[in-house]
């Protein structure tokens, strides 16, 4: 029998971390996930983890940013209203339930840890921005849209009610009410967006 490959060993090791973390997270939530737990799931020692991440927070993102990578995928089948239904109820998927979801707690820890809010922003939201932004040029060469579109009005418009419901706790919205936000929203950026108050 030959020596058994470091490189291999160590990323069975991370994988069996990660998928840990996930399901540590989920099922006693964030708060209650320590970094010995996640050790003791996991058959590793906590030097382990700590060679590799220097936090739990640090450790479920890590775990979360492939699954977020497919939840940030935008479809373009050149119907704009029905693709960010589709892409919408992605998020919401990734955030439900809320009381049990691993992205849903990252969201939480991120509002107070600043190391983590600042990597959350690198790793997942500026990506998640730039393909928005691709398929919202996209709709805009397909005249779905108009060229004066403000992304950044548009990005906060589709997904701002999403996050003020996670937030405050008010139940992430179904199939239905989002396609009625979608609707919406696509409405007022088609009309051009909102007139200038008159000068003086």
């Amino acid at each position: 029998m030959g020596t058994p490959d470091p490189v291999r060993r160590s990323e069975r090791a991370r994988t069996a971390v990660l998928e840990s973390t996930i399901d540590l997270c989920r099922a006693d939530g964030f708060a209650r996930m320590t970094i010995e737990g996640i050790a003791e799931r996991a058959g590793v020692s906590k030097k382990t983890i700590y060679r590799w991440w220097s936090s739990k927070g640090e450790v479920l993102l890590e775990a979360l940013a492939g699954r977020a990578e497919i939840a940030a995928a935008f479809p373009d089948s050149g119907d704009l209203v029905r693709d960010m239904c589709a892409q919408t109820m992605s998020v919401v998927e990734l955030l439900s339930p809320q009381e049990t979801s691993p992205y849903a707690s990252l969201v939480a820890e991120g509002q107070r840890d600043p190391a983590l809010s600042a990597a959350i922003r690198t790793r997942l939201v500026d990506p998640f921005i730039a393909r928005f932004d691709e398929r919202m040029h996209s709709a805009v060469a397909a005249r779905e849209l108009p060229a004066s579109v403000d992304l950044g009005v548009a990005v906060d418009l589709f997904y701002g009610p999403i996050y003020h419901r996670l937030v405050f706790g008010l139940g992430l919205p179904d199939g239905p009410q989002l396609e009625t936000r979608v609707r919406h929203v696509v409405a007022a950026l088609r009309s051009g967006g909102v007139p200038r108050p008159p000068a003086g």
